[in-house]
């Protein structure tokens, strides 16, 4: 079992800068992808971007060249430093982690795990 908590969420204006973390604990050895998406008010959860266990990277069209997901093995931590925030960025941030485990039968399983969720707000 993998469990991750977000952080970092707020209010922020437009043009201005945040940093989301993504704290993972228990099975991380299993975890082979780390993401980012995102859901907006009325509108389906999307990839932001992701990095897997050797880590590259995959960015959305609109976020590509102002976001950077990166991660710190050694804290279990993946990062979205989000800079040039604009309005259309609000939307909950959702960090997940994709892996695979193996059942009592030894046979593999891939599984997707997600946070709870972070508010980002952009207004002036």
């Amino acid at each position: 079992q993998v469990q991750l908590v977000e952080s970092g969420g707020g209010l922020v204006q437009p043009g201005g800068s945040l940093r989301l973390s993504c704290l993972a604990s228990g099975s991380v050895n299993s975890i082979n992808t780390r993401t980012w998406h995102r859901q907006a008010p009325g509108k389906e959860r999307e990839l932001v971007a992701d990095i897997t266990r050797g880590g590259t990277t995959r960015y959305a069209d609109s976020v590509k060249g102002r976001f950077t997901i990166s991660s710190d093995n050694g804290r279990n931590t993946v990062y979205l430093q989000m800079n040039s925030l604009k309005s259309e960025d609000t939307a909950v941030y959702y960090c997940s982690a994709e892996g695979i485990h193996y059942n009592d039968g030894g046979n593999p399983v891939a599984y997707r795990t997600w946070g709870q969720g972070t508010q980002v707000t952009v207004s002036s």
